[in-house]
């Protein structure tokens, strides 16, 4: 027998693959990719090399699909809605189960593993959503979740003895303990920490999201823009980008384009690299001046000149600014 197991990269997904494969069923893993995973910190962001890890200290092949504009049109219109911020939870689940079944298909495989608890997370793991959510993919019956099975009804693959369900376990809510000391049980030692997978699940994230989406500007680009920086909102039309460190003003850098505006410090001044991007007039471009001379180590100086430039403009110009204040950059900050 063979089965397709989703793969996030966290313990309880990885639990799940190495519970079916004690049972003699042959696993490939399947890890869908979104623009607002986290789960390579790892790895530098590299999904591909994570996953490749992950899937060495399964013993299983682990398949890497990435998920883009479709995606994120699932994000931006949820049929079923959001969870605490812009998490689609329960069409995420829906979609990546939907990929599931293709792969299930065409790889001949008799049923789908998934590492999820019943009543560990609001949103898509009640009992009663998990139900629906089968439903609405195709598979009703054939979603296997080894950790919970023993509290949830009897599955196809348990109906046919493929699978012993005496052998699987009936974690329930979100207690970690029990998924902690069957790691240690099985052998697992190396996984990623519970919490903080999906960037969709962060308050600062989420308003970024929505202020993108607001604008007409959820692209892709604009989301893998959004993973860096600190994010100001200058008028409808512009906003300014600013980087917190040198990794972040070098990826600010790389992600200049045509008619955006680039912002730094003077040369004798520690300071950030700032992204503007939009319609800049003579007073935004004064007030991104001041937003990053006010992230600049300016020594007790009252001010400083900024630099800027229009690209692709070689020259830089200069302009003699105050600081921004503190009160008036939270007014704007996203």
């Amino acid at each position: 027998m063979k089965a397709i197991a989703l793969i996030s990269g966290g313990l309880d997904s990885m639990l799940a693959a190495k519970i079916m494969q004690g049972q003699g069923i042959e696993v490939i893993g399947l890890h869908c990719s979104t623009p607002f995973d986290t789960c390579a910190k790892k790895m530098n962001g590299d999904t591909s090399q994570f996953m490749k890890f992950v899937g060495e200290s399964l013993g299983i092949p682990v398949i890497v699909t990435h998920l883009g504009k479709e995606f994120l049109d699932i994000v931006k219109n949820p049929r079923h809605g959001y969870g605490s911020h812009v998490n689609p939870c329960i069409d995420c689940r829906i979609f990546m189960l939907g990929k599931a079944h293709e792969l299930m298909l065409s790889h001949q495989a008799n049923f789908i593993i998934t590492g999820e608890v019943a009543n560990q997370r609001d949103m898509s793991q009640h009992k009663p959503t998990l139900r629906m959510i089968e439903k609405r993919a195709g598979l009703l019956g054939l979603i296997v979740r080894p950790l919970s099975a023993k509290i949830l009804p009897e599955t196809i693959p348990e109906q046919k003895n493929w699978i012993q369900r005496d052998n699987l376990f009936n974690f329930n809510g979100r207690n970690r303990r029990p998924q902690i000391e069957l790691a240690n049980t099985l052998g697992i030692h190396n996984y990623s920490q519970p919490a903080g997978g999906c960037l969709l699940t962060d308050v600062n994230n989420a308003r970024k999201i929505r202020d993108l989406i607001e604008h007409n500007l959820f692209n892709l680009e604009e989301v893998a823009l959004m993973r860096t920086g600190r994010h100001f909102r200058l008028s409808p039309f512009a906003r300014l980008i600013v980087g917190r460190d040198q990794r972040e003003n070098k990826v600010l850098e790389d992600f200049v384009r045509e008619g955006d505006y680039l912002f730094t410090s003077p040369d004798d001044t520690a300071g950030p690299c700032a992204l503007g991007r939009g319609e800049f007039d003579g007073s935004i471009v004064e007030q991104a001046c001041k937003i990053t001379c006010y992230y600049c180590d300016k020594n007790d100086k009252m001010e400083l000149v900024i630099k800027y430039k229009k690209v692709p403009e070689d020259c830089f110009k200069e302009v003699k600014v105050f600081s921004v204040l503190p009160e008036d950059l939270k007014k704007i900050r996203i």
